[in-house]
């Protein structure tokens, strides 16, 4: 599928690797200028050189998303150059620890909630005004598989990803009569680092690329997305509501 997204301005988080990366990777090849974030400057710089090679561009902003003043700021910088914001991709987050609820320390548990959910929620107030601004806001919000299944000694990333969720739901909800599209994305197991750290012991080679995911999402901040606040199952490739225990 061929998406034209010349004009647009797209704002990815955790631009400098997995994910994040070949998303801002693709975004640039249908022609959107992006606005990559992360903290790794490396990383972003590699990102640069690659959507240069592909006849894209980008501008990098380096910080940290513990850096919540950092987050507000950005909204009003994209505004006095651009005027709006067309694609979010929030894609940024951490892991946290593989453990026991009653052996997480306090403090990488108040880590995740902050870098996974309030940074989160202070990026879409940051933007929301500007995506709204755009004639098709789009907006996808990184989940995971983690959120539903909540399996043992995964509490923290689990709860973080399910409190992510409900971000993105009422968002939905209360933007549903405007033209922004919202939609939370499970990319599954994926070949990142991030999964490499949950599960060691596992071959990476068995799972998918990044860039397989980045592709995948894509058309979900085309403007031709017409659904909003659901959640899309890369692995089974498709749209799924939420629904109610029972």
């Amino acid at each position: 599928m061929n998406i034209n997204l010349e004009g647009k301005i797209a704002l990815v988080t955790g631009a400098s690797r997995g994910i994040g990366y070949f998303t801002a990777l693709e975004l640039a090849k249908a022609g959107a200028h992006v606005i990559a974030c992360a903290r790794t400057v490396g990383g972003l710089e590699d990102l640069d050189d690659a959507i240069k090679a592909v006849g894209g561009s980008a501008t990098l902003v380096p910080f940290d998303l513990a850096d919540m003043n950092a987050i507000d700021a950005l909204g009003g910088s994209i505004f006095e150059r651009w005027g709006k914001l067309d694609i979010l991709v929030a894609n940024a987050g951490v892991l946290g620890v593989i453990s026991p609820i009653g052996h997480i320390e306090a403090k990488v548990f108040e880590k995740v909630m902050n870098i996974n959910v309030t940074a989160t929620w202070r990026l879409i107030r940051s933007v929301d005004p500007l995506l709204t601004r755009s004639d098709a806001g789009r907006a996808v919000i990184m989940s995971s598989g983690a959120a539903h299944k909540c399996r043992p000694f995964w509490g923290a990333y689990s709860a973080s990803k399910a409190a992510v969720e409900a971000l993105a739901r009422t968002w939905a909800g209360e933007t549903q009569s405007t033209p922004l599209r919202i939609t939370s994305v499970d990319p599954g197991a994926t070949r990142t680092a991030m999964r490499a750290q949950a599960v060691p012991g596992e071959d990476p080679m068995s799972l998918p690329h990044p860039s397989e995911v980045a592709k995948a999402i894509l058309p979900f901040l085309g403007p031709g997305v017409t659904e909003t606040g659901k959640l899309f199952v890369v692995r089974e490739n498709k749209l799924v509501d939420y629904r109610l225990p029972g």
